[in-house]
């Protein structure tokens, strides 16, 4: 997911190879030197001369020396612009939406304001999207009755625990959706401790 790219990382005078990487949330950079950067703390981006992409942030400046000027123009794009969640998970103006279990003030901020409503805690029929908390088998064990309240395009994405933290894999979630009739097609960072993985029902059932 995202951009990966062998550059070289300049830090004041001195430069350092290694490894970018870059998602919505966070630049990354690993090799001679380590540096994390979450997006929401840098304050300017330019693109100087040749392919360079200086970085100014709330601890100092970070220089990217990229292979070319269209490659450091496009994550100089993707840095200062980054896709919102909301984009990520599809929501549109107007999705009926049902959010169970997911307490992100966020997720909920970027969504009352796509779909332009206040969003519902309550199961109803012929919804869009169903957003559900899971981080065991007995939340597992619930997505056959979910899935009963999607319209035939719509979606469940599972919200849960990433990282060190995560009580369940995304190998039990797609086992759990197997028995349930519904097939994984995506996976996106919701948060910082949190992942989300789409969940559909299939073509040949509709």
């Amino acid at each position: 997911m995202g951009l990966e790219t062998n550059c070289t990382l300049r830090l004041g005078r001195e430069s350092f190879a290694g490894k970018a990487h870059l998602d919505s949330e966070k630049l990354t950079f690993r090799g001679e030197a380590k540096l994390d950067l979450a997006l929401k703390s840098i304050r300017t981006v330019a693109v100087g001369e040749g392919r360079a992409v200086k970085l100014t942030h709330a601890a100092g400046v970070a220089t990217l020396d990229l292979r070319d000027r269209v490659t450091a123009e496009k994550w100089a794009l993707k840095i200062w612009s980054p896709r919102s969640l909301v984009d990520k998970l599809g929501l549109k103006p107007n999705s009926r939406v049902a959010v169970i279990g997911v307490n992100d003030a966020e997720f909920h901020a970027q969504a009352q304001q796509r779909i332009g409503a206040p969003l519902d805690t309550k199961l109803r029929a012929d919804l869009d999207f169903i957003f559900y908390a899971a981080d065991g088998d007995a939340e597992l064990a619930k997505l056959k009755s979910l899935k009963k309240y999607l319209q035939p395009a719509g979606a469940i994405w599972i919200v849960s625990l990433k990282g060190k933290a995560a009580k369940i894999r995304d190998v039990d979630v797609m086992r759990a959706a197997r028995a349930a009739g519904l097939v994984d097609n995506k996976v996106c960072s919701f948060s910082e401790t949190r992942t989300a993985l789409k969940l559909v029902i299939p073509v040949t059932a509709h």
